[in-house]
């Protein structure tokens, strides 16, 4: 009998997992967690129903996190920063026939609206940055160094039209803010210089205004109509 029970789908009807955070960033260090994010596909059959499968699942393993692929696609179409890095995770640990046309898709996904998403997420994160600044004097450092990743990641995106979340050759100076070595007058200075970049780049990036929403559309339905076949 088909069952919504979040951890049963989760389980049961995975079509892709990968390892996030700073293991998928280069930015790992002893001690660092091991954020699992996945997308499974609820059966058909479910949303017939009146009580609808969870748009999300949070576990059941720890740091794991999973979203239904409905969900996954309307949040990745909206160039949500989190979701489009997961896709691009070079760290996947499950993937199947689903998962691989999924990923074929990441370029349909990908827009100049993740100027907006990346640089409005990152406003709003500085604003809690500085928040701690004026209250202990410092902020804290692990979450200043993400927001500079995020910073350049959204700038290259928007200048090569391509997402690399890797940090590459820019490990050391962000683990550098990481353990605090780094003023926070400097880290403003690097945060200004990375927006004033993206706004920049972002009028001749090469991707499209809009992601490609009728492939990715055409996409879920053939997957919705193929569940209803397995079932």
């Amino acid at each position: 009998m088909l069952t919504p029970d979040p951890e049963a789908l989760v389980r049961d009807h995975m079509v892709y997992s990968c390892v996030m955070g700073s293991r998928a960033f280069g930015l790992a260090t002893e001690g660092s967690d091991t954020d699992r994010r996945g997308v499974f596909l609820a059966p058909t059959p479910l949303f017939w129903r009146f009580e609808k499968p969870p748009t999300h699942v949070d576990g059941p393993a720890p740091e794991q996190f999973s979203w239904e692929l409905e969900r996954f696609c309307e949040l990745a179409l909206r160039a949500n920063p989190n979701v489009l890095e997961c896709l691009h995770s070079p760290l996947v640990e499950h993937v199947d026939d689903v998962g691989r046309e999924l990923l074929s898709l990441r370029g349909a996904f990908l827009s100049r609206l993740a100027h907006r998403t990346f640089v409005r997420y990152a406003s709003g994160q500085r604003k809690k940055l500085e928040a701690d600044v004026r209250q202990y004097g410092a902020p804290r450092w692990k979450h200043a160094m993400h927001l500079l990743r995020l910073l350049g990641t959204g700038r290259d995106l928007l200048r090569t039209g391509e997402l690399t979340i890797e940090v590459g050759a820019a490990r050391d100076d962000l683990l550098a803010v990481k353990r605090g070595e780094v003023p926070w007058e400097e880290v403003e200075r690097r945060m200004n210089r990375l927006m004033e970049e993206s706004e920049e780049t972002a009028r001749n990036s090469p991707l499209p205004q809009e992601p490609d929403r009728a492939r990715i559309e055409d996409f879920l339905i053939r997957t919705r109509r193929a569940s209803v076949d397995r079932s």
